[in-house]
């Protein structure tokens, strides 16, 4: 018999990968079942619900820390991010652009061109080479090019805003790729929590990049300070992604630790395209993107004016849009996830039927906060924390229901497809379409009442889109049963074909173990 000695090989070449297969190694001095499969077949798996929280293998410690590393470098990318929000009309002076708000929102509309256009490309690399050497090369980059803006002179404005577009090229390498990896640390409902856990980092890292970015700004008289942090504590996260996060396999929480082959990219592109469930949620977050995007630059200066035209001299705006975007997303992306997987036991569109509700019911209380800013400050604070609550519903949602109806290999080309749509339609437009509507309606008006009101009329376009993104949800929870089902038979087809190659050698504590024919002598 090669059966033990084959195993142990195995063995071996697993734990020369990184792979910890101790049971199994002790194993090996005990009697080994060995059972032919009948015609090749493994059996078919029993039913249970799609988000059952018991994965095929058991994550260990090294990924909770891994997800926590993940969530700490998305944290410091949102700070960067919301940095120039938080210091706009700093920046707007600094480069004689205060009464050109078109201009000043392409500082942001650039960022996010270069983010998308490079979201596709990291997504390609993404589910074909390693993951963590793709992303600590974007995020040095990234580093990089936030210390260089830093720098720019006054009255090189267009450089500016050129080096923000390549900031979010580092960025799109690090944010493309890293949910893929909690996908496959994770499933079920333990993978809804994490992915909960990780965009934890996208209303705290905006809150705090408000607050930071404006405190440090102060600090130092000069809000390029601001600039000059985040860019250290980069260099700091590509040390822990190439020390401490080990690259699972992809698929490895759902297969085992079964590689699933990588398809032409023509191919991942057409199935993409055959996804409805993919189709309308990526719709629903190009929708959320244009709100989310938009109000992120605008809404801080929305407020600033307020206070000047009520005379209040108070330059905490930037803190308090902080502290209630904290509170918000934190807030929403618990409620939306805990409420979906409460939701699940009875519907299994759960998922989508949140995101829509989350979307429609935002638009009133974003409507009421713009309408009456200006005479009602206090419940223009109390319904925009609201309104953000329930955008942040779906934050968490939209990357698990990828997770749900796309094939581990074409996550990162999917997740990549996603941003690219989210920011091409949605946050790389609104900005600048927002900025270019209120500087039209305003005309020559100069007081801050017509300022503030030009702005309040532009920004009541995020009202429209709020509701159009809970349409496109609405339309995918007609799909996403269906989907989500050709998603898991296409994964046991992967291991069926791969279980015709041999027999599997059953450990009492372990997953099977397949070994191809040609290692077995009997």
């Amino acid at each position: 018999m090669k059966v033990k000695h084959t195993v142990l090989t195995v063995a071996k070449m697993a734990a020369s990968k990184g792979i910890e297969d101790e049971p199994l190694l002790r194993s090996l001095d005990s009697p080994v079942e060995e059972r032919p499969i009948d015609n090749h077949v493994l059996p078919e798996p029993e039913d249970h619900d799609f988000a059952s929280d018991v994965p095929i293998t058991n994550p260990g410690r090294r990924a909770y820390i891994s997800t926590i590393i993940l969530f700490l470098i998305n944290l410091l990318n949102y700070v960067d991010r919301y940095t120039i929000a938080a210091n706009l009309i700093a920046i707007q002076a600094t480069y004689g652009i205060k009464d050109n708000d078109s201009l000043a929102g392409l500082v942001q509309t650039v960022f996010i061109i270069g983010y998308m256009i490079t979201s596709p490309v990291f997504g390609f690399l993404g589910d074909r080479y390693p993951r963590t050497i793709t992303m600590s090369a974007g995020i040095l980059f990234w580093a990089a090019m936030t210390l260089s803006g830093s720098f720019v002179p006054d009255n090189m404005f267009w450089l500016f805003v050129l080096i923000r577009g390549l900031v979010g090229v580092g960025e799109a390498s690090y944010t493309t790729i890293s949910v893929t990896i909690i996908g496959d640390l994770f499933v079920g409902n333990r993978r809804t929590q994490m992915l909960m856990f990780y965009y934890f980092a996208v209303p705290v890292g905006s809150g705090l990049g408000y607050i930071a970015g404006k405190g440090i700004a102060e600090a130092f008289q000069d809000w390029r300070w601001a600039l000059r942090v985040t860019p250290a504590l980069g260099v700091l996260s590509v040390l822990c992604i190439l020390f401490i996060i080990k690259e699972p396999t992809r698929g490895q929480a759902e297969t085992g630790n079964h590689a699933i082959a990588s398809q032409r990219y023509l191919e991942d592109l057409k199935a993409l395209l055959k996804n409805k469930t993919y189709l309308f949620t990526t719709l629903g977050f190009t929708s959320i993107a244009w709100v989310v995007g938009g109000l992120a630059l605008w809404l801080v200066k929305l407020m600033e004016l307020v206070y000047d035209y009520n005379g209040w001299k108070d330059t905490s705006v930037s803190f308090i849009f902080g502290a209630v975007t904290c509170a918000a997303g934190f807030l929403g992306v618990a409620l939306g996830t805990v409420g979906a997987q409460a939701y699940r036991r009875y519907n299994p569109r759960a998922d989508a039927l949140v995101c829509a509700f989350g979307n429609i019911l935002a638009a009133p209380f974003l409507f009421v906060g713009l309408t009456f800013a200006a005479t009602q400050v206090g419940l223009a604070w109390a319904v925009i924390l609201l309104g953000e609550i329930c955008l942040f519903l779906n934050w968490a949602l939209v990357p698990d229901i990828l997770m749900q109806v796309l094939i581990p290999v074409r996550r990162s080309t999917g997740n990549g497809m996603q941003l690219l749509s989210g920011h091409l339609l949605g946050d790389a437009l609104s900005p600048y379409i927002l900025g270019a509507v209120a500087d039209s309606i305003r005309g020559g008006g100069q007081t801050y009442f017509e300022r503030y009101q030009s702005l309040a009329y532009s920004l009541y376009m995020a009202v429209f889109f709020s509701v159009i993104g809970g349409g496109f949800f609405l339309a995918a929870s007609l799909t996403i049963e269906g989907d989500r089902e050709h998603m898991q038979a296409t994964l046991r087809d992967c291991q069926q074909t791969e279980a015709e190659q041999g027999i599997i050698v059953v450990s009492p504590v372990q997953p099977a173990t397949i070994i191809t024919n040609e290692d077995v002598i009997i």
